[in-house]
């Protein structure tokens, strides 16, 4: 008989972090971890909707990079532990990626609002899971030891997904939709 999925230790609400520490699992620390997996999820949909390897294979070292910092996030910061670690060369590859495809794009002159085609809401829900993360995370490192340079990757991958759903729309001649917002009166 191989693995099992189910331990029976989190039945009465509590989760052990690597290093041994439990807490409960509506700890800050579980919850903005379980939203990086929950924003891994979401990166995984965008990437299935793509056939270009360069934007799949990016997408799949932010996928690794996100299970990096679940990894961080779920070690107990009281431990001295040795944990993968992001680099500012990861800020460096969504930025470089973020400067291609801004100079392939139209000039962005209004707000836009997500939806267009499947693929293009893919990127802006995982935009947004991705921002939710970032403020769970902003929110940890105010009472627990947290890298800096975890809260600066989701900052910089938030935006990477914001411009990657305009690419994804101009790629498939989509239309962006544009805020137009009502008039008093």
């Amino acid at each position: 008989m191989g693995f099992k999925i189910y331990t029976k230790t989190g039945d009465a609400g509590t989760t052990g972090l690597f290093g041994g520490k439990r807490l409960p699992k509506s700890h800050l620390r579980i919850e903005a971890y379980g939203t990086v997996d929950e924003l891994n999820a979401h990166i995984g949909m965008v990437r299935d909707q793509f056939t270009e390897p360069a934007v799949r294979a990016l997408l799949k070292d932010i996928q690794d990079r996100l299970f990096t910092i679940g990894a961080n996030l779920a070690s107990d910061p009281d431990k001295d532990m040795p944990v993968p670690d992001i680099q500012a060369t990861d800020i460096e590859a969504l930025e470089k990626a973020m400067d291609e495809m801004d100079e392939v794009l139209p000039e962005l002159k209004n707000f836009i609002l997500p939806g267009g085609h499947p693929a293009v809401s893919s990127a802006h829900i995982a935009r947004c899971v991705c921002r939710r993360t970032e403020r769970l995370v902003v929110a940890l490192s105010q009472e627990s030891r947290v890298e800096p340079v975890v809260v600066q990757y989701l900052n910089r991958l938030s935006d990477y997904l914001f411009i990657l759903a305009r690419f994804i729309g101009y790629s498939k001649g989509i239309d962006e939709v544009v805020w137009a917002p009502r008039k008093k009166g």
